[in-house]
């Protein structure tokens, strides 16, 4: 086998690509790894605020999104959050669970990369940095054409992500190249993102809300800003969102405001209507939504109108803050086109896709870090 010729070419050195690469090269295959950058892990290096929210102890199907729901079951059964927290436990990673299910690690995200490429070499994985893409083209073989020389091989994995954080280097590559293969792709858009809109100047104020769209709902924290709304609630249900849906916000979850207000106005009829929500939510939009005056001159149906408008606040996006500020890309190489099992293209023999570039959009919190462990596995497993 000439220096130039492998078994395996694993294209993109993000999370999804390295554990392809490792899992192949622990069943002797020989493995290349290309990243276009100038070093590998880079979204992994800037995930959970440098701390890496590596995994959900609570990954289950049902946290993630795509055009057939059931296509992500048998890779998250076949490698699953509780394998990776093994793997982290082997390299002697300290980690803590921050909320509802989200593991950090300690220290640095450097730790899991560190980790990965510590595995990488191991197993005898070749990876090799600073290598741009022209072509991948295929006869017997496949063949992949870099600006530091070409390589083929009989398999090749597309691992190079999707379009959200373009500053990291994202592009439409694997789509492009999946497109050129024959492979059709979902409607893409950003995921996990902030929505613009008119918002009052209350820029900096967050508090826990429940968020509704459709028949999804997420119960975290929502976040005021310049341009309109963010937070983990609003990132949560941006994937649900499509343009012109409306979206139902409840103020006061776990709250009867009818009840609340009601009550104040018998117990203190001379207390500002303003003060008693702002002991409910902060004190700048409590002055937004109340109008000024004791809650004793307000009439019931006042209160009741206040109160629905509270447990059911509801907005139109005028849009979201793109790609730039979305964790994720929905959308992306269609399921129908790849087997679930192996995530091999049906209709193209050694190629495979997995990751970001798939058509599968985990929910925040670790998720999409483990769709990339589980895909990236079980193609490893199989090339």
């Amino acid at each position: 086998m000439s220096r130039s010729s492998f078994d395996v070419i694993v294209v993109g050195g993000g999370a999804a690509g390295l554990m392809c690469a490792i899992r192949a090269g622990q069943r002797g295959r020989r493995v290349l790894l290309l990243e276009h950058a100038d070093k590998v892990g880079k979204k992994i290096l800037i995930s959970g605020g440098g701390r890496c929210n590596f995994t959900n102890r609570d990954s289950r199907p049902e946290a993630f999104l795509s055009a057939n729901p059931h296509f992500c079951k048998s890779a998250l059964a076949r490698f699953t959050q509780h394998d990776f927290i093994a793997l982290v436990d082997k390299h002697r990673i300290a980690w803590h669970e921050k909320t509802l299910g989200q593991l950090f690690c300690d220290g640095s995200a450097r730790q899991i990369v560190a980790m990965l490429l510590s595995e990488s070499a191991a197993a005898e994985v070749e990876v090799r940095t600073s290598h741009r893409i022209s072509a991948i083209e295929r006869s017997d073989r496949f063949s992949v054409r870099t600006d530091k020389g070409d390589f083929e091989a009989p398999a090749v994995v597309l691992a190079t992500g999707g379009l959200s954080i373009p500053k990291m280097g994202a592009t439409g590559f694997a789509h492009d190249v999946a497109r050129h293969f024959g492979l059709a792709i979902t409607e893409t858009r950003p995921a996990l993102v902030p929505f613009t809109l008119a918002v009052p100047d209350l820029s900096g104020v967050s508090l826990d809300v429940v968020a509704h769209c459709g028949r999804a709902g997420f119960r975290e924290a929502m976040l005021f800003t310049h341009r309109g709304l963010s937070g983990p609630a609003i990132l949560q249900i941006s994937s649900y969102w499509r343009a012109g849906q409306e979206i139902g916000i409840d103020l006061l979850p776990g709250l009867d405001a009818m009840t609340l207000l009601k009550e104040r106005k018998r117990e203190r009829p001379k207390a500002e209507l303003r003060t008693i929500l702002a002991e409910q939510m902060p004190q700048r939009l409590a002055q937004h939504l109340a109008p000024a005056g004791a809650i004793g001159e307000r009439r019931d149906k006042e209160l009741e109108s206040l109160a629905a408008s509270l447990k059911n606040w509801r907005i139109v996006p005028t849009g979201t803050e793109g790609y730039a500020k979305a964790e994720v890309t929905s959308g992306g190489v269609d399921t129908a086109d790849l087997s679930s099992r192996t995530m091999e293209a049906r209709k193209v023999p050694g190629l495979f896709v997995i990751g970001e570039a798939v058509d599968v959009t985990g929910w925040l919190g670790g998720y999409n870090f483990q769709w990339a462990w589980s895909s990236g596995w079980v193609a490893g497993d199989a090339v």
